[in-house]
């Protein structure tokens, strides 16, 4: 057991920072082309590596069948528009307070199984949801000249992983971690082009709002240099969902969870060493805030009971 715990762990680390370069590098592609591209070429490159390299050690093509393509596609779904609406947020975000405002999601999670699941919510995880809230105000600063509507879309993203969440927790008994993964990645690809072929000649462009143009930018041959960046895309979310997954697998949830949060210290060092962003003092108090709730949510649900993570990948990006 000790042996699993460590290597969940470890696993849980490699994941958080193949998601990380993940942020990093769409926010630093996003000034020069359609977010739909980067997530079509990404997602060309993530299911190349899945068949070719994690799938002969996965079962072959066996792990890929399925009798609940539906709910793989409506599951599909809820991770596009969680990704969707979390880069177009990151664009004109800092890097630290987008990734920090989506940590909101554990808060979402509870709430939803409050609603959907019928489970109970305690005092003490309301006290977390409404401290969780706090600092998303904090770091949002309603109602100030600093207030960027743009910081709801990461917010938005929170309630479309919770979705996910739910979804897995219902089909995740019966399913391979392959399977989810691949219909995850064709999910993708489908909608990635078909939003390229309605918008993708860049007719609805030059808004001036840097997240609508990210979304509206016409498709371009990516230059030498950034099929480079797009190839590592492709790998980090490969390797970023199978290890999440690994991570889930061998080790006990409860242990696992709390690593996930080593993507906000990675996100300010992204933010300072590729953007020059550093969070101010309140953004900080706003991260912290975030951060604590959503440890102690974590901390609540293993102590109240087993904390139920199927055997598949929570797949954030």
């Amino acid at each position: 057991m000790q042996h699993s715990n460590r290597l969940g762990a470890l696993s849980a680390l490699i994941a958080v920072f193949c998601f990380s370069i993940n942020d990093m590098a769409i926010k630093f592609l996003s000034g020069g082309y359609a977010l739909h591209q980067v997530v079509f070429i990404r997602a060309l490159i993530g299911i190349t590596i899945l068949l070719t390299v994690l799938l002969p050690f996965s079962g072959g093509l066996a792990a890929l069948q399925t009798h609940r393509f539906g709910m793989h596609m409506l599951r599909g779904l809820c991770v596009v528009f969680a990704n969707m609406t979390f880069f177009l947020g990151l664009a004109a975000l800092p890097l630290a307070e987008g990734v920090a405002v989506f940590f909101i999601s554990p808060l979402v999670i509870t709430v939803f199984s409050m609603i959907f699941l019928k489970e109970k919510v305690g005092p003490r995880r309301w006290a977390a949801i409404v401290i969780g809230l706090a600092g998303v105000l904090v770091m949002l600063r309603p109602g100030t000249g600093l207030f960027q509507p743009a910081a709801l879309l990461p917010m938005v993203a929170a309630v479309g992983y919770a979705s996910l969440h739910m979804l897995t927790r219902h089909i995740g008994r019966t399913e391979s971690t392959l399977a989810m993964s691949f219909y995850i990645q064709i999910t993708f690809i489908l909608l990635s082009s078909t939003i390229g072929l309605a918008v993708g000649d860049g007719r609805y462009a030059g808004t001036g709002n840097v997240s609508l143009d990210f979304f509206f930018r016409q498709w371009t041959m990516p230059d030498q240099r950034d099929w480079l960046i797009l190839f590592a895309l492709g790998l980090t979310s490969a390797f970023g969902g199978f290890f999440i997954s690994q991570a889930y697998r061998v080790a006990e949830a409860a242990l696992v969870a709390p690593f996930e949060y080593a993507a906000l210290p990675l996100a300010v060092f992204w933010g300072f060493a590729v953007f020059g962003e550093w969070p101010d003092m309140t953004s900080l108090a706003g991260i912290a805030l975030i951060t604590g709730s959503g440890l102690f949510m974590i901390w609540r649900e293993a102590v109240n009971r087993s904390i139920e993570v199927p055997d598949t990948p929570r797949y954030r990006r």
